[in-house]
Order: structure tokens, then C-alpha cells, then sequence
């Protein structure tokens, strides 16, 4: 799936579904040169909430918690 950007850029991302319930989503931002600008991992809870988030580029900053 994809969203574009209000820089122009656009937004892609894959969801995919854990075995026990918990689901994350790939995503990867590029610029409208479609040069990737940034990519991270949205990880998501078995109720949907939004619990972490895990920049891979450009810079890795490991798993960080979403506070409620």
C-alpha cells in the first residue's frame, strides 16, 4: 500500500500478522525521487494499540516504547 506525501514523497508500507496476535508494519518513506529517506517498524499489540516503534534507517535507534 502507499500514501503520498505532502512533500511529494510517498509512503509505502506492508502490514503483516504475528502467531499470537500482535501485527507490524514495514514502513519506508522516500522522496519524490523515490530515494528512501526513511524506514521503521510500527509494532502493534493484539488489541491494534500502537506499543513501539523501530527506526531502521537512516539511522538504527533500536525499539522504542509509544507511551499511553
Amino acid at each position: 500500500m502507499d500514501r503520498e506525501l505532502q512533500d511529494g514523497g510517498r509512503r509505502y508500507w506492508y502490514d503483516v500478522l504475528g502467531r499470537s496476535g500482535w501485527s507490524v508494519n514495514y514502513v519506508k518513506e522516500v522522496d519524490k525521487k523515490e530515494k528512501t529517506v526513511r524506514f521503521y517498524q510500527e509494532i502493534y499489540d493484539q488489541n491494534g494499540q500502537l506499543v513501539e516503534v523501530h527506526q531502521k534507517y537512516p539511522e538504527d535507534t533500536g525499539h522504542r516504547l509509544v507511551e499511553k
